[in-house]
């Protein structure tokens, strides 16, 4: 019976256990002399034949099908070295039985079957863990093999059971974790030394070719994102986006040296990357279980050795700057002449397109909305095409050369905006701007310059994808319809002033000799009662319009003026710090004029922060010079977009809401001003000239408008107080919105330093308080706009 018991155990099959039912008994048809203590000592050595089994069974079904490369190496780990270590002390039990050893046989050669079963008893918990791990991996059902576990997920579940009592089970957990983590560490090798996705296992890797609903646009470079659920909890966010900044710039690096002649006209003139030896070193030093710091440091290591070698090449500081001026410029509205020809244009497009055939042909309706219109992708492209033409036109004879322009036109996009289009890819190398996305408010304002949705973004073409995410456009697309559709009320109300007729009498009223007549002089009374009536008429009308412009003026000009530019220039000379930096270590520039105290304590912010205007002991260590590498500017660059969206009241719903409901309640003011002229216009040609309608009633219709005038300027006066409630509302809860805007940082007085190679010590400049806002509403409130 021993020996059925040890080869049953190895995992053959014997006539010892009864397998054939899913409880572990002993077969009463070959021993049915077996008294029930034995049987009750055989039933846990049948629980471990049969866990044997099962585990040499299952595991040998993941390693030759699962499609993780790290599931197969852990199975394989549990099939080698657990199993193995099951094995081996079968033989020793067997090797000393056979030997007589004492602690095994006993008087007359007797072996106790209780001896056996207590140098197996450790075991059966062994066996019964790594059998929930193997199912784990993969279900021992055919129907549930959908459900196999990723990666990642076996490596997080690894290191939870490794937190446990047994000192055993954790030993187990260890061998298990390192099995894992060095398959995952050859997949991670192979994209940080060479840029390559791992052949074996490819779906399995966090980082993962782009498929073309999340492509940003057309490149012939492979585009590459990071999947959340592929992605172990040991790696933070921080470093996974870092891992994927070196693969990236590895592989563009790739593209860019172009073919082995050398022809490309694009080719990169840089060398070929020799760090391998350095950065297998600082993958090397890392031993299971990996830290996530230690990981996080050798991910930085190799991250700044690319950046000082080969980035300096293929993303250049001036290079950002360019791109950083375009959308600055254009797409956050610092060129004015740019947003008022794309109004212009845009509202010339609508006009031709409402006279065209597709028209309504009713013109007694007043046209509240203009939503019936199609507006198709050759509208969009013939006003923007129509902007640039103009912006051109603008520029001075002497310098003809704008290359800021020339790059405008080369990537600024505008198109419809459909809902596929709109959506970001929930990915964690984009997760700090997914999230700021998701934290903006969803009230629209893309449908305000025409009736249909539409995004001014920025084609963004590698290498500049490094630094630029698609939620970053996204973000920048939102703001710069949110600011435009200010500036587009702006200048309407604006435009308003330029209705002659509406404010004076036009055309003149007759002279000499006509109105020396009878007729003249009665013509002329009736001319002058009919203006005063409209005059008196106009008067409120005239100032809701002064209002709204007054209001919009002064939210655009803080929004454009203390926000926008303000942050853009503290930005700019964070970025420009490393090279002034630089130059003053190096002596004075070149050109410069000799500083004197006052100019360097102005050009050192650190110093002049830090002294708080009291002199401290010079600091006898020279300064290192401030090196920005990409990512890290990256970072900054988020951190420079999330104060941007906060101070522009871009996450407060409440305000968005009240701010759009004015805009489209000063589009329906205006509506009905330009169709009230129409009809006087009209009336006049009637009166004056005798031009007959008979199918309009055009008297009926002044009517009707001028009550409709009252409701909306009715509605526009309390869409403005509403727009004022709101901002005091904001000013009331400023402080926890400093608190959640500039929680960013902790240390504030080190916004120019760099403290450690991972950390961006960027801190956003602290816009200007609302109530410098609410004081010039006010103002001009008590002097009577």
């Amino acid at each position: 019976m021993l020996h059925e018991i040890l080869l049953s155990l190895s995992g053959q099959q014997s006539a010892l256990f009864n397998f054939q039912t899913e409880e572990d008994v002993v077969s009463e048809e070959y021993f049915p002399l077996l008294s029930p203590p034995e049987k009750a000592l055989l039933s846990s050595l049948a629980r471990l034949s049969r866990l044997h089994t099962k585990l040499r069974s299952h595991t040998a079904q993941i390693c030759s099908t699962h499609p993780s490369v790290i599931s197969r190496a852990v199975s394989t780990a549990i099939r080698s070295h657990h199993l193995g270590a099951f094995q081996k002390k079968i033989l020793e039990v067997e090797k000393a039985i056979l030997l007589e050893d004492s602690g095994y046989v006993g008087g007359y050669g007797i072996v106790p079957l209780s001896t056996v079963v207590g140098e197996f008893s450790p075991w059966t918990r062994r066996l019964e863990w790594l059998w929930g791990i193997a199912r784990f991996i993969q279900s021992s059902s055919n129907k549930e093999t959908s459900q196999n576990c990723s990666g990642a997920s076996l490596i997080d579940y690894l290191r939870g059971e490794s937190q446990t009592g047994y000192v055993d089970i954790e030993e187990m957990a260890l061998v298990l974790i390192d099995a894992a983590e060095t398959a995952w560490m050859r997949q991670l090798s192979t994209w940080l030394l060479y840029g390559n996705l791992p052949i074996l296992g490819q779906g399995d890797f966090f980082i993962q070719g782009a498929s073309a609903s999340e492509r940003e646009g057309p490149t012939s470079v492979t585009q590459f994102v990071i999947h959340a659920n592929l992605l172990p909890q040991f790696v933070s966010t921080h470093t996974a986006a870092s891992i994927l900044f070196i693969g990236k710039t590895l592989n563009i690096i790739r593209a860019k040296r172009g073919p082995s002649n050398g022809r490309a006209p694009d080719a990169l003139l840089t060398s070929p990357v020799t760090l391998h030896s350095e950065h297998i070193n600082h993958l090397a030093e890392l031993k299971s279980p990996i830290s996530a710091s230690k990981l996080s440091t050798a991910v930085n290591s190799i991250r700044l050795s690319l950046s000082q070698s080969t980035l300096s090449k293929l993303l250049p500081l001036p290079k950002i700057l360019e791109i950083l001026s375009v959308l600055h410029d254009f797409l956050l509205l610092r060129r004015g002449e740019f947003a008022t020809a794309l109004v212009s244009h845009a509202a010339t497009r609508l006009q031709e397109r409402q006279r065209g055939p597709d028209a309504s042909a009713s013109r007694n309706v007043v046209p509240t909305s203009i939503n019936a219109l199609a507006i198709k992708e050759g509208d969009l492209a013939t006003a923007l095409t129509n902007a640039w033409v103009e912006l051109y036109s603008l520029q001075n004879e002497e310098d003809t050369v704008d290359d800021e322009l020339d790059l405008a036109r080369e990537i600024v996009r505008l198109s419809l905006k459909s809902k596929e289009r709109d959506q970001i890819p929930g990915i964690a190398s984009e997760e700090a701007g997914a999230e700021l996305v998701a934290e903006t408010s969803s009230i629209p304002f893309d449908d305000l310059l025409f009736p249909t949705p539409t995004s001014l973004s920025v084609q963004v073409l590698p290498p500049l994808d490094l630094f630029l995410s698609a939620s970053d456009i996204s973000i920048y697309s939102k703001i710069h319809s949110y600011l435009l559709s200010i500036r587009r009320a702006q200048i309407r109300l604006g435009d308003m002033w330029k209705h002659t007729p509406l404010r004076r009498s036009f055309p003149s009223p007759w002279g000499p000799p006509r109105s020396n007549s009878r007729f003249g002089q009665a013509r002329l009374r009736l001319g002058r009662e009919r203006e005063n009536a409209r005059l008196a008429h106009m008067r409120a009308i005239w100032a809701t319009n002064s209002a709204s412009l007054f209001v919009l003026s002064e939210i655009g000009m803080f929004f454009q003026g203390e926000v926008i530019n303000g942050s853009w220039q503290h930005f700019r000379e964070w970025i420009e710090a490393g090279v002034s930096d630089t130059h003053s270590m190096s002596g004075s520039r070149p050109g410069s004029r000799p500083g004197t105290a006052t100019s360097s304590k102005a050009h050192n912010p650190i110093e002049s922060v830090s002294t708080g205007g009291e002199s401290e002991e010079p600091n006898p260590e020279p300064a290192t010079p401030i090196r920005h590498d990409p990512e890290a500017l990256t970072a900054a660059h988020r951190r420079h977009l999330y104060s941007l969206v906060q101070s522009l009241f871009l996450t407060n719903t409440p305000f968005t809401e009240a701010l759009r409901g004015l805009l489209i309640r000063i589009d329906h003011f205006i509506a009905l001003v330009v169709r009230l002229e129409s009809i006087q216009r009209n009336m006049d040609l009637e009166t004056d000239e005798g031009v007959v309608d008979a199918l309009v009633d055009y008297a009926s219709e002044e009517r009707d408008v001028s009550d409709a005038l009252r409701v909306a300027r009715a509605d526009v006066e309390k869409a403005i107080q509403g727009v004022v409630t709101r901002l005091r509302e904001i000013d009331d809860n400023r402080t926890e919105e400093e608190r959640i805007m500039f929680e960013l940082a902790s240390n504030t007085h080190k916004s120019w330093s760099r403290t450690s190679a991972n950390d961006c010590s960027y801190v956003p400049r602290k816009a200007a308080g609302v109530d410098r806002l609410l004081m010039k509403l006010d103002f001009g409130t008590a002097t009577g706009n």
